[in-house]
């Protein structure tokens, strides 16, 4: 059970991550950056906003974290796991106002039914 936590907390921060890169590369300086055609101001902006650079060291800390999960259990059983990062996201993404279509939902719901047949494995 702990080695489920740890693997959920990994998942965690992995969404969050992707929820804070989103947020970076949404920033007006950024988009803006982005839309020109000097590569290196697109990199620069893109590198020095905080959003995104919190997004990459949530998935840094979710990358050490998953290590603990690998030395616990099979990579087989593991990986997964990750699945529920997609139940995740989409939670996260209709807290904050996302649509979601009924195929989208159908699946989500899939991916948790493989996530339980292979936790129960």
């Amino acid at each position: 059970m702990k080695t489920f936590a740890i693997a959920l907390l990994s998942i965690a921060l992995s969404v969050t991550a992707q929820f804070l890169l989103k947020a970076g590369m949404s920033q007006p300086g950024v988009r803006a950056a982005m839309a020109s055609a000097q590569a290196l101001d697109s990199t620069l902006a893109v590198l020095a906003n905080p959003y995104v650079l919190g997004g990459f060291a949530l998935y840094g800390l979710g990358a050490v974290v998953w290590l603990g999960v690998l030395s616990q259990w099979d990579v087989s059983k593991a990986y997964p796991l990750v699945g529920l990062g997609f139940v995740l996201t989409v939670a996260a993404g209709l807290m904050m106002g996302e649509q979601v279509s009924v195929l989208r939902a159908g699946g989500v719901a899939l991916i948790c039914a493989g996530v339980f047949m292979v936790a129960r494995s």
